[in-house]
C-alpha cells in the first residue's frame, strides 16, 4: 500500500512504498495529487522508457515533442540537438505559453544527474493567486499579457542576431489572460519567461507588474526544490507550476528524460 507525504506546504507530494505504478487505485491518487498538489515525486521509481510511457499514457495522451514520445533533455548537442535552446529552461516558465491549450503534464526520469546543481525548482501560481490581497487580485483580473518566445530567448541572448531575432519572431505570439479563470473554480497566474508586455499599458510600467509578480510566485512558501537522484520520477501539473533547471555544466552528462500530456483545457 502506498503512502503520501507533502513536500512543502503550499506543494508538492512524494509517493512511497509503491509496488505497481500502473495499478489503477495508484494512477487515481496520482492524478488527484497532480491537480491540488501541482508535483508528485516517485524516489527511485527506476522507469525505462518503455514503463514511463505505459504510465504517462494513464495520465493521458503524450505528445510527440520532435517525432519523440520521450525527449531526451541534456544541454549535450549530440543527445539533443535543440540543446542551445534548453538554456532558456534555467529561467522560470510555465510550458506552452504561446499556444492556445497549454501541455497538461510533464513526466521526468532521472538517467544521469550533475555533481554540481542540476536541480529542478517548482513554484505555485495557485497558491500565489490564493494568496494575493483582495486589491491585488482585482487589480490583476482583467489584465491580458502577451507571451512570446523573443521574450523568454531575450533573457538568454540580450543581444540578439538578426538572424536570431528572425526565427525567434517567425513563432506566433499569444494573448491571454494574466489571471487564469480555470473551469474548475480555482484561478492561476500565467506568468514567467514568455511573458513580454501587458496590453495597453506603459512598457516600464508593465514589466514592473510582471516582475514583482513572478517574485511574489517564487518565493519559499511557494516553491519546492528537487535534488535529483538517478531513478527519481517527477511528475508536474504544467498548468499553473512554474519551473526552472538549476544551472549546470553541459560536460556533466545530466540527461533526462522526459514525457509531455496533452492538454485539455484552453488559456482564458
Amino acid at each position: 500500500m502506498s503512502n503520501t507525504t507533502a513536500l512543502r506546504p503550499s506543494l508538492g507530494v512524494e509517493v512511497t512504498d509503491v509496488e505497481n505504478l500502473l495499478d489503477e487505485a495508484l494512477i487515481n491518487r496520482c492524478v488527484e495529487a497532480l491537480k491540488w498538489r501541482g508535483v508528485l515525486l516517485v524516489r527511485g521509481a527506476d522507469l525505462d522508457d518503455e514503463a514511463q510511457l505505459a504510465f504517462s499514457r494513464r495520465l493521458g495522451e503524450v505528445v510527440a515533442l520532435a517525432g519523440q514520445e520521450i525527449f531526451k533533455v541534456s544541454l549535450d548537442p549530440s543527445v539533443n540537438p535543440a540543446a542551445e535552446y534548453l538554456k532558456g529552461t534555467f529561467h522560470w516558465h510555465l510550458d506552452g505559453t504561446t499556444d492556445e491549450v497549454p501541455v497538461k503534464a510533464t513526466t521526468l526520469t532521472a538517467r544521469h544527474v550533475a555533481m554540481v546543481g542540476g536541480g529542478t525548482e517548482f513554484a505555485s501560481t495557485y497558491a500565489a493567486y490564493e494568496a494575493l490581497s483582495e486589491q491585488d487580485r482585482k487589480r490583476y483580473e482583467d489584465l491580458r499579457v502577451v507571451h512570446s518566445i523573443e521574450a523568454a530567448q531575450r533573457l538568454v541572448y540580450p543581444d540578439p542576431t538578426e538572424e536570431q531575432l528572425a526565427m525567434w519572431r517567425a513563432l506566433p505570439s499569444h494573448e491571454k489572460s494574466l489571471v487564469w479563470k480555470r473551469r474548475d473554480g480555482r484561478r492561476s497566474l500565467v506568468i514567467g519567461a514568455t511573458a513580454d508586455h501587458i496590453v495597453g499599458m506603459d512598457p516600464a510600467e508593465s514589466r514592473a507588474i510582471l516582475d514583482e509578480l513572478l517574485e511574489w510566485s517564487t518565493q519559499e512558501r511557494f516553491r519546492y526544490t528537487h535534488d535529483w537522484q538517478v531513478g527519481d520520477l517527477v511528475v508536474w501539473d504544467n498548468t499553473g507550476i512554474l519551473h526552472r533547471a538549476l544551472h549546470y555544466d553541459a560536460s556533466s552528462q545530466r540527461t533526462m528524460h522526459r514525457t509531455t500530456i496533452v492538454g485539455d483545457e484552453a488559456f482564458a
